[in-house]
């Protein structure tokens, strides 16, 4: 990012020196809430999900395709609790019932025993026949078909369960060649080769549990085996405690392999046999020190493979081109960014018929997508500007086009808004498909000459159209959201803010959640629910009836989120400010935002903030009390990353590096757990198999040691979690007392939310 210029990094730490400021000459009152008003407020927020629950129709749209993509079908809403099927031409956009709906309800009723309405037909797991003529379904547990010319419905089978295809690439312990001629086993850690009729004939003869062999797999052509020697790492256990099995009896101790970051980790060496002779070749390509054995990939010719090998500290991420018959090696795809390599954004296609490879990188500080000629070397960008390639829907290989998603490219639109575009292999011919404002989400008919897309934002209900992914015109609106039921509970959607961050220029976009009762004359604790994790953007962006961040509101609060700088999905300067520097949580854009909506409306109150978050989130609300005391006064943090080294190799080391260096040390909660001021309630599951939990014991351990005060909550039984409702009714409970003063319903009386 750019650099601040003096009088704006003086203005930044006069404000966080000087701590809360309202700016306004006449501050509102703050809101205190009578007891009565306390639990009536635990009321609606309990009761707002199932408040608004099935109010909003025709808010999501499954399109459903037949007719070898001319037609398709789906459920519409026709009011709460009621619906109808519609058939869709495609090309005329005509709509029309899929069934008669009365004949059906008629016939299943006979058949079942049971009553059924025409518009509140009692069937789910509906699969229409691809000619339109036979509709599968299940009712009251049972499967049946109905023709729907005669509208006779018979009892049937109930479906088979869609099960993963067998593994025929060699990924496993075994593998058949192509021509069915050879097996290769792994057998006591070592590769074993059998031709059929034949004796079994050892490749290899070394394998132990320390270095050992894996993952055969054939050349189209079967001329050649690719296979691993895998040199095994530390693999060092992490344990947890199950302190009250569901079985009764003493507690019991689970033990799992975890690699840490900074752990030797497992190696993989790249080998290849010819069935012919038996012979094992090395080949040159550098040993895969990081990550997992890559899947080979074979060029038309059968005569070369390719893999994909990403470089411990997430540095450098290449294509490696294999000659099996030489064991020579070359590079064809080589990203090395001065920062990282985001593999959790990687995308990597390979054309069939040409062999070209079509993929993603950001080294223009912009993510795009690139095309690469292993015969030239050659790699030309496909697409270029100051936007971002989120994702690829479909690759033409006939046409050589590509339908992409994108966010970015409307300068007057949030940043973040997807929209999709076509654009040909050689960058010419960018079109976009999805024109209106807004989320889009996309849903192409099989032969891709349709699409659905659904269209949304958090303040504005989704319309669904019909389109051609040709040029994007519209063939039909099939449905717009009707929020009449919604509106009449009193229903608000949140709004969305904006403000610049750090540096002085760049926007940071959020969403302000206000109580139904919000008055504007009185002023209100906010509450930041925080998730600073890098992996992704988190400010939600299509619209939702429901969002846990306004029953959170109903307790009396202003509660936001926003997506500082550090996270994905703008430019890549923007991501980097996380590069070994987790422990900025992004929290300079996030105070800036907060104080920038303070001073819009002066009902936010500055001197009451709070945040939370889990996870990633819970690392960021510990540290918002560490690191910035005089801003957020409470938090409550679940399942914390509370020190980078104690947490997953890939996740850590993706964003902070490897080795391991000081800045570790540095950022972690723990080191700096006697600066705490505030309030913290930590929160922990015994069983999380995502954060270990002894992430959080060891912080307790050091705040317990520096004489700190908290709140500490281990939930058994429980895994990688905010804490279920019992975790949120004490988290609501936490800034209820903390941040409002105001006693919370005693809970242990049975009193409750309605005593």
């Amino acid at each position: 990012m750019r650099s601040l210029s003096p009088r704006l990094a003086l203005w930044l730490a006069l404000a966080l020196v000087l701590g809360p400021a309202t700016g306004h000459a006449d501050p509102a009152r703050p809101y205190r809430p009578s007891p009565t008003e306390v639990r009536e407020n635990y009321r609606k927020a309990q009761s707002l999900r199932s408040l608004y629950s099935n109010k909003a129709l025709n808010l999501n749209l499954q399109a459903n395709w037949y007719d070898s993509g001319k037609r398709l079908w789906y459920r519409r809403d026709t009011a709460p609790e009621r619906t109808e099927f519609v058939s869709v031409n495609c090309d005329s956009g005509e709509r029309r019932p899929l069934f008669d709906h009365k004949r059906f309800a008629e016939a299943l009723a006979k058949v079942t025993g049971r009553p059924a309405e025409a518009n509140q037909l009692p069937i789910t797991g509906v699969r229409l026949a691809e000619t339109g003529k036979s509709l599968n379904f299940s009712s009251s547990g049972r499967s049946y078909s109905c023709n729907l010319d005669t509208y006779e419905i018979a009892a049937t089978e109930a479906p088979p369960i869609n099960r993963p295809p067998a593994n025929r690439g060699g990924s496993g312990d075994s593998a058949r060649s192509p021509d069915r001629k050879w097996t290769a086993r792994i057998v006591d850690r070592n590769l074993v080769l059998q031709a059929n009729g034949g004796e079994p004939v050892p490749l290899t003869k070394d394998g132990d549990e320390k270095a050992y062999y894996a993952r055969p797999a054939w050349s189209p052509d079967s001329r050649f085996l690719v296979f691993a020697k895998v040199t095994a790492g530390d693999r060092l256990p992490v344990y947890l405690v199950e302190s009250s099995p569901a079985s009764g009896g003493r507690a019991k101790l689970i033990t799992r392999n975890y690699d840490l970051p900074g752990d030797k980790v497992d190696t993989y060496e790249v080998l290849v046999c010819d069935p012919a002779t038996a012979a094992v070749r090395a080949t040159q390509a550098e040993v895969i020190d990081y990550w997992q054995m890559p899947s080979v990939r074979w060029n038309r010719d059968g005569d070369r493979f390719t893999y994909e090998k990403l470089d411990r500290g997430y540095g450098r991420w290449r294509i490696i081109e294999v000659d099996p018959a030489t064991g020579s090696s070359r590079t064809l795809v080589d990203d090395k960014p001065s920062t990282f390599f985001d593999i959790t954004s990687k995308y990597s296609y390979y054309s069939s018929q040409t062999d070209e490879i079509i993929w993603r990188s950001e080294k223009t500080g912009w993510a795009h997508l690139y095309l690469t000629d292993p015969a030239t070397l050659k790699t030309q960008a496909i697409t270029s500007g100051k936007w971002v390639v989120r994702s690829v829907l479909h690759v033409d290989e006939e046409r050589r086009k590509i339908v992409f998603a994108a966010s970015g490219v409307h300068p007057e639109e949030d940043p973040y808004f997807l929209h999709y575009f076509e654009v040909g292999w050689d960058g010419k011919g960018l079109r976009e498909l999805t024109p209106s404002p807004g989320n889009h989400q996309a849903q192409l008919s099989p032969t891709r000459e349709y699409f659905v897309d659904s269209h949304s934002a958090v303040d504005s209900a989704p319309v669904h159209e019909l389109r051609r992914t040709a040029d994007g015109s519209l063939v039909a609106v099939l449905e717009r959201a009707d929020l009449t039921a919604l509106e009449a509970t009193g229903w608000r959607p949140p709004e969305v803010f904006v403000a610049k961050g750090r540096d002085g220029e760049t926007d940071i976009w959020g969403l302000i959640f206000r109580p139904s009762h919000f008055d504007p004359e009185k002023s209100y604790p906010i509450i930041e629910d925080i998730y600073a994790g890098p992996q992704d953007s988190f400010v939600p962006k299509s619209f939702a009836p429901y969002f846990s961040m306004q029953a959170l509101a109903e307790l009396g609060f202003i509660v936001v989120k926003m997506d500082g700088m550090g996270t994905r999905n703008r430019s890549k300067a923007f991501h980097d400010v996380c590069w070994k520097n987790l422990g900025d949580h992004g929290f300079p854009d996030r105070i800036l935002w907060i104080r920038a909506m303070a001073e819009k409306y002066p009902s936010a109150d500055l001197s009451r903030i709070g945040v939370f978050g889990t996870s990633a989130g819970g690392q960021s609300s510990t540290a918002a009390l560490l690191f910035h005391p005089d801003f957020y006064r409470v938090a409550v943090s679940a399942c914390g990353c509370h020190d980078n080294r104690m947490d997953k190799v890939w996740w850590n080391e993706q964003w902070m590096g490897y080795p391991v260096g000081p800045h570790y040390e540095a950022q972690s909660n723990i080191t700096h757990a006697g600066k705490l001021k505030g309030k913290l309630l930590l929160i922990v599951g015994e069983l999380d198999q995502n954060v270990p939990p002894e992430s959080t014991y060891r912080l307790v351990d050091a705040l317990i040691k520096a004489g700190k005060d908290f709140d500490f909550l281990m939930i058994p039984g429980a895994g990688h979690t905010s804490g279920g409702s019992y975790g949120d009714r004490r988290r609501w409970d936490y800034f209820v007392r903390h941040l409002l003063g105001a006693e919370t319903p005693d809970w242990n009386s049975g009193e409750g939310a309605g005593g």
